[in-house]
């Protein structure tokens, strides 16, 4: 896989709680840019699927990997373009580290446009950890 992109913050909270608001597909919404819905097909273990809604069209992402509390890869597959966004938890002073890679593959003709779709889910991502990072410091909607 190529990275498309990496970010990292710090939330001023316990790993525990950072990490079940980062599996908390419910609030995903929340800080995913571009997704309407998320919904859980299983626990949170390797194999399960996520169903999410982005841009009007259901899509389906499968938990590449799982080591609970500390990180979690989301596999996506469009067509010839594979992405994983690796999520990582880590104590940090009295809060958590909380860090995103965004890898991104393509095979056939597609490999042409790797770079196009690389920049795009750069473009479209790139400041998700910042918006999960405020799920903790504003209120929930409604």
């Amino acid at each position: 896989m190529t990275t498309a992109f990496t970010a990292e913050t710090t939330v001023d909270h316990p790993v525990g709680a950072v990490w079940e608001r980062l599996v908390d597909w419910d609030t995903a919404p929340r800080w995913m840019p571009g997704v309407q819905t998320v919904r859980a097909n299983g626990p949170v273990a390797t194999g399960s699927t996520v169903t999410f809604t982005s841009r009007g069209k259901e899509r389906l992402a499968t938990i590449a990997a799982v080591d609970p509390g500390r990180s979690i890869t989301l596999r996506s597959v469009q067509g010839a373009v594979v992405a994983d966004y690796t999520y990582e938890c880590a104590a940090h002073g009295r809060g958590t580290r909380v860090g995103l890679v965004a890898d991104c593959s393509t095979t056939g003709p597609t490999r042409l446009f790797a770079p196009v779709i690389r920049y795009a889910i750069r473009r479209a991502d790139g400041g998700q950890l910042a918006a999960f990072a405020a799920t903790f410091t504003t209120a929930p909607p409604g």
